[in-house]
């Protein structure tokens, strides 16, 4: 049984090494035992590591363990100044290549951030902050994934929320395919970004680690996976969310307080002192199961076409937050004594608004092994805040996530929404899913990114050099844009369609309506104005009606000031539907199927000059 693993380096030339080993030694130990070493032509898009820019752009880095027997990993470095790291371990059978993340690339500062004047920026100016850290990327793995747009726009200084993706592959079947598990995640951080970064570091790795002792080896036959229960992936995913938050809390302050005078001692410890709410969505391709883990109050919608050809949203998720009259229950139960300071005014102690967070020591802990945060020493408080006056019996917080299973349909093009709270303060479950459906008005060619003119045609598409290059197209690809056109009539209504929202009724009522000041009627009801779709729910977000007034300001008031009017936003969209009639290109061939959608990518102007 042979392990091959193939590494894109990120260098100015693209290097392919093929390290050929058994399946039973040790990744890591054994990358020095390099096969063959082969020089690629330089690929434009992957011949910087820097943040792109209009002369230079870094598409993807790949790292692609393929494995006999294992878990194997599919997974890829995003477009922004990113944190790349390569991880493995073995044992059990399971080998852990994991390597997906966005090191957030807003943190950007302009030369007004830090001043106290307001001013107004031009539409130009507004639009290119709107778009410049959006990412869009096509599908073609034929795994019910055809596209997913990410977009993030700063209010805090750095922001504060985070994201990472990733596609593992996993051998189910014993004819010898392989399933891919998809994973999205959103992390909504607060009190600093120190938490939320290593949630994007880790998060995925460690739910991973658990979900390949879930999915065992089959004993007949080692080659394959067997596919456990959903409360054995259940289980596997809250233990992923509780081991990585025990290392954030737990042993860095150990450390810590251990030790003080270490300087990594305190740079480990500071995701403790911070906190992030933290939403994964996990798509099994073989089940057709979408998991979605929440930790605090991120939030997760899909949207859906019924039998009868109307549009459904259901939230998959709900809000974990001291107003939630459930939380509340589950904290009093635990500290029955109590009552009156628990949970006051809709938040924990008094003092933090979700209910479940990573991080936040204050929250967790008063001491470990009798050594206190008050022990510190004084130039080392800073970082970190005092406890509550009310902590009697901690801890009060927990990491441990609501896991809900919805069956998707990827025949009917669902689509899934997640997205910080800064989104849904603004906008409501309704009209979220009635703006991705006008936006899919405008862009039909979603589930068909080479667009057919006839039954047999030819299209032109952007390859990773940045050039065009012709596509021909069969019956049954027409046939595709067909089928996912039918869906969709464009309109001219400046109103967004109706939406019924088929939410378990006990859990709607829960959730936290969106507070943003009501539009004046006489406007708009919507903008269209951006091919990325994650963008398009952001800037609508911003302009309370269809006000391009209200998205100029929102988007020209500077950090700190924009705190008092906004969030953080972050949201991402993911696109389902069936693939099987499209031909793989060349570039999603080279990729893995995974290609950047140039249109939606950084306003269409990632184009790099050789």
């Amino acid at each position: 049984m042979t392990l091959v693993f193939i590494a894109r380096s990120t260098t100015n030339k693209a290097v392919t090494k093929r390290l050929v080993l058994n399946a039973t030694q040790n990744l890591t130990s054994a990358t020095s035992r390099t096969v063959a070493c082969r020089t690629l032509s330089t690929n434009s898009h992957l011949s910087s590591n820097k943040r792109p820019t209009k002369q230079h752009s870094r598409l993807k880095d790949w790292n692609i363990a393929v494995a006999s027997g294992v878990l194997l990993v599919a997974s890829y470095v995003t477009l922004s100044n990113n944190f790349h790291y390569l991880s493995s371990d073995t044992g059990n059978g399971s080998i852990r290549s994991l390597s997906s993340s966005s090191k957030d690339s807003q943190q950007v500062q302009s030369s007004n951030t830090q001043s106290s004047k307001l001013y107004l920026l031009t539409d130009e100016e507004v639009t290119r902050r709107l778009r410049a850290n959006e990412e869009s990327y096509h599908v073609n793995r034929n795994q019910g994934v055809v596209r997913y747009d990410i977009s993030q726009l700063a209010s805090n200084n750095p922001i504060e929320d985070d994201r990472s993706e990733s596609i593992i592959t996993v051998p189910l079947s014993s004819d010898g395919s392989e399933s891919d598990f998809y994973f999205w995640g959103i992390y909504d951080g607060h009190s600093g970004p120190y938490t939320s970064s290593k949630l994007r570091e880790e998060l995925i790795g460690s739910v991973v680690n658990e979900l390949g002792i879930a999915f065992k080896v089959d004993s007949e036959n080692p080659n394959i996976r067997l596919q456990p229960d959903t409360e054995a992936i259940d289980y596997a995913i809250k233990q992923g969310f509780l081991k990585l938050d025990n290392e954030i809390v737990q042993e860095s302050l150990h450390k810590l307080l251990k030790d003080p005078f270490v300087k990594n001692n305190v740079i480990n410890a500071l995701p403790a002192s911070s906190g992030a709410c933290g939403l994964l969505t996990f798509y099994n391709a073989a089940s057709q199961d979408l998991k979605v883990a929440v930790t605090g109050d991120s939030r997760a919608v899909l949207g859906s076409l019924n039998d009868q050809g109307e549009w459904t949203v259901k939230s998959l998720s709900v809000d974990q937050t001291g107003d939630n009259p459930d939380e509340v229950s589950r904290i009093l139960a635990e500290h029955p004594n109590e009552e009156s300071t628990a949970v006051r005014n809709g938040r924990v102690l008094g003092s933090l608004q979700p209910s479940r967070a990573f991080g936040d020591f204050r929250y967790k802990l008063k001491e470990i092994d009798g050594l206190k945060i008050e022990d510190l020493p004084e130039h080392l408080k800073v970082y970190f805040r005092p406890p509550p006056k009310q902590l009697l019996t901690p801890p009060y917080v927990t990491a441990e996530p609501v896991v809900s299973t919805t069956k998707i349909n990827p025949g009917k093009n669902d689509f899934l929404v997640i997205g910080s709270d800064g989104l849904y303060e603004l906008l409501s479950n309704e009209e979220i899913v009635g703006l991705v459906v006008r936006w899919l008005e405008k862009n039909p060619d979603v589930h068909s990114p080479v667009k057919a003119s006839s039954s047999a045609s030819t299209a032109t598409s952007i390859n990773d050099t940045g050039k065009s290059e012709s596509t021909t197209i069969k019956d049954s690809e027409s046939q595709t844009s067909s089928q996912w056109t039918k869906f969709f009539k464009s309109s001219d209504s400046q109103k967004l369609p109706k939406v019924q929202d088929i939410s378990d009724p006990k859990y709607r009522d829960i959730q936290r309506p969106a507070f943003r000041n009501k539009k004046n009627h006489s406007q708009h009801e919507y903008l269209l104005e951006d091919s990325n779709v994650s963008t398009h729910l952001i800037r609508n977000a911003l302009s309370l009606g269809g006000s391009k007034e209200y998205v100029s300001t929102l988007v020209s008031i500077p950090s700190s000031k924009s705190r008092r009017y906004r969030d953080d936003l972050t949201v991402t969209v993911v696109f389902f539907g069936d693939q099987h009639l499209r031909t793989v290109t060349e570039p999603e061939k080279e990729n893995g199927g995974v290609v950047v959608n140039m249109k939606g990518t950084k306003g269409g102007k990632l184009q790099e000059k050789l």
